[in-house]
Order: structure tokens, then sequence, then C-alpha cells
């Protein structure tokens, strides 16, 4: 089965926590603090795999997480650093962010590996804290929490060429004349209901991919009948090949095709609607007069394209055309096609000084990664931790803050779960 989008949770590892610990040992009457470091948690990355050309497997697995890091300990021992994940990806991927909508990054080149969420930091031991009036510090930091994130997973397939046009026009014919490849092949609708890809060999030695992609129909770019889904194997592509039914084996008008698939394009992309094209006039072999042809080739003079007049079941016109084809790559650039605003790696410093502040008459509650970060350091129970907790408040803008919103003494100020009462 050919799967072509995917959404999935990605989480990167949370850090350690640091070890709040003192030496012991025998004949040693006071041993100083000795608490390791946590170890880091592990990265989220994005790998190309070369051996995949479908996004099947986050049908099944559809949560990604990175190893934690384990707790620092007494002697100064660190914790293990968590392991890095590497979500191996099809060629072509585009991993994008599912709340705003930003391409993250596009997985279109081999052996292609990507960091994408940065894991959480270790704490720090108690041993970090002491001081010449502190010399027994009861407290250490924990680790930072590692960063979640919903993504989505577009797979545009990276063909040169594109075979387009409704669906029953023979495309897929085409395909399996000039390539390998082993299409579906009937006389009815949608016999094509995946891309296929090709790779074609000129009798010159020239070599480039073919894809087949399956019939767009009007409302394609709204999503009628897989349309978007279609459209977006076109994108890729550099050349693409119209392919219109000239015999008009079911009372179709060329002419209209023409215009009504160019109108799906237009309305789904500009970028596409731009992409250069050659008409490809198909079933010669099953013309009853030259009159669809000839107003196919007023057309393709009006709006200066190249026309060919083909026979996907004869083999007619194929050489003659994948030869100009083949000469015509040559030509025109590889584009980007993905417009990718910043290169996004998430880490937990752009969010870890943002905090509210949220007044209910003499309540004040304070949220946000910074007092989640803070509060996951201290331990309330001890008086140092606390007056740590009371400095980095002041440190970080929440206690000037607290004032610019009128907080006086007696009231109330909560911290996640914590409550303390206002003093001057």
């Amino acid at each position: 089965m050919f799967v072509d989008y995917a959404k999935i949770i990605i989480k990167s590892g949370n850090g350690g926590n640091g070890a709040a610990t003192f030496r012991r040992e025998k004949y040693v009457a006071a041993g100083g603090p000795d608490g390791g470091d946590g170890g880091r948690g592990g990265d989220v990355y994005f790998v190309v795999d070369a051996d995949s050309n479908t996004l099947i497997d986050f049908r099944f697995t559809k949560k990604f997480k990175a190893e934690d890091g384990q707790n620092g300990s007494g002697s100064h021992r660190f914790g293990k650093s968590g392991e890095d994940i590497y979500i191996k990806v099809p060629l072509g991927t585009i991993v994008k962010d599912a709340e705003s909508g930003k391409v993250i990054v596009d997985m279109s080149k081999p052996g292609q590996k990507e960091l994408i969420l940065k894991g959480g930091r270790g704490g720090k031991g108690n041993s970090h804290f002491a001081t010449s009036t502190r010399q027994a510090p009861r407290f250490a930091i924990d680790g930072e929490k590692g960063k979640e994130k919903e993504i989505i997973l577009e797979l545009k397939l990276l063909a040169d060429v594109g075979l387009l046009g409704f669906p029953n026009v023979g495309k897929s014919t085409i395909l399996s004349r000039v390539t390998k490849a082993t299409p579906k092949i009937a006389d009815y609708h949608f016999t094509t209901i995946d891309p296929n890809l090709g790779v074609v060999k000129t009798e010159y030695g020239d070599s480039f991919v073919l894809a087949d992609i399956p019939g767009i129909i009007e409302g394609a770019s709204e999503g009628v009948g897989l349309g978007t889904q279609f459209l977006r194997h076109v994108e890729r592509t550099r050349l693409l090949l119209h392919v219109i039914d000239v015999a008009g084996t079911e009372g179709r008008d060329p002419v209209d095709d023409f215009n009504k698939i160019n109108a799906e394009l237009e309305k789904y992309s500009e970028k596409l609607a731009s992409r250069k094209q050659i008409i490809v006039a198909n079933k010669i072999d099953s013309m009853q007069d030259e009159e669809n042809f000839k107003a196919l080739e007023k057309l393709a003079k009006e709006k200066d394209l190249e026309i060919f007049k083909i026979s996907a079941v004869t083999g007619e016109g194929l050489n003659e055309l994948f030869n100009h084809v083949a000469k015509l790559i040559k030509t025109l650039p590889k584009e980007e096609v993905v417009d990718i605003e910043e290169r996004i790696v998430y880490t937990l410093e752009e969010e870890q000084d943002q905090f509210e502040i949220e007044v209910k008459g003499n309540e004040f509650i304070v949220t946000g990664p910074a007092v989640e970060r803070l509060m996951g350091r201290v331990n309330i129970g001890d008086n140092e931790s606390y007056h740590y907790m009371e400095k980095m408040l002041k440190k970080l803008g929440i206690e000037q803050a607290l004032k610019d919103k009128g907080v006086k003494e007696g009231d109330t100020v909560k911290i996640l779960e914590w409550e303390f009462e206002w003093y001057e």
C-alpha cells in the first residue's frame, strides 16, 4: 500500500536529575556535597532511508520518543545521557509542524540527517552549589523535561517528468511501454490509485525518472477524488507531459480536458500551473477523424506549447517524444519547490524564561515554562533551596512582574501547586 501522509508525535528525552548527596567515608567526620549531574535527554532526528518509498510504517506507530537521561548519584557520578532516536523516512518527505503548518525541513537529499528536537539538559548535583558560606547545600537541580511536538509527514515523489491527465487517457500504458514499471492497466477509471515511478532510458543513453500520477478530475484542488494527494506528487516534477485522449473514446472534448486540468493546477498552486508542459495527443490509432487533433493543435499554438502525436498501445511516436524530453530535461533547472521560511530546531531555551501571571482577586497565579523549570529545581522544605528559589524569581523578573500587577502584603501567590503569602 502506498501511503503519502502521516501525523505523528515526537518527544525528546528528559534530562536526568542532579543528586543531592554527601560524602560518607570512614574516618571522615564531615564529608562535603558530592552529588553528580544528571545525563542529557536524547535528541530526535529524521534521516532519509534509501530502502523506503512509502510512509506506511507510520500508520501503526504514531509516537516516537528519545531515551531519558539517567539521574546523577553520589561520589560525583554523572548520569548516562539518553540515546538519540533516528526516525527513518523516504526520500522526498516533507516534515511540517502540525500546529503552525510551517515546513520544518525537506528530506530530499540521499543520506540526509536532520536534528528536529533537542533533549532536555541534565540537572546539576548539589556539589555545584557549595560556597564558602553554604558548605552543605541540600538541594540539586532536576533535569529539563523533553519537548513534545505533533508532526505532519508528507511524501512528494522525486521525479523529473510527470504524466498528467484525466483518468483512462493512457498514462499507465505510456509508463509501461517506456520503463520497466508494471502499473495496473485496464479499461476503467482509476485503475491507477497510487503514483508509479519508472526510469526512462532513451536510445542515446540518456535517462530520467518518470511518474504516472493518478488521474486528476474536476475539483481535485479541493480534494475531490483524492485530488490534493495526487497533485502533491506533481509538485516536484520539472516537466509535465499532459496526456489527452484525442480519439474521444468516452465522448470527451480534448480542448475542454486540457483547460479543466490546467484550471485545477492553477487553483492548487501558481508555481505548479507555470510548470513547463508538453501536450501528448494519445490514442491516435483509434482516431476516427482529425478534428479533435486539429483543435488541440490550434490550442497548443495559441498557448505556445509543443504537441506530440503518439499511440501508447502501438508505440507510435514514443521514441520521438521521449528523445525530445531527454534533451529538454537537461535545460530545466531543479528548482526548490518547498518554501522553508526558516530551518527550525526545537530547543528548550526558546521557552525557558516565559511566564504568565493571572490575577483573581487577591490571588496571583504564575504559570509558564520559566516557573515549571524553576520549581523542578528546588526543594521547598529546605531553607537554602527556598532562598535559591526567591533569588531566581527575582532574576527571572517574576518578582517585579508581580509588583507591576499590584501584589501587596498578605496576598496569595500561587506557583504551580505551591501557594505562598506575599510579604515585603
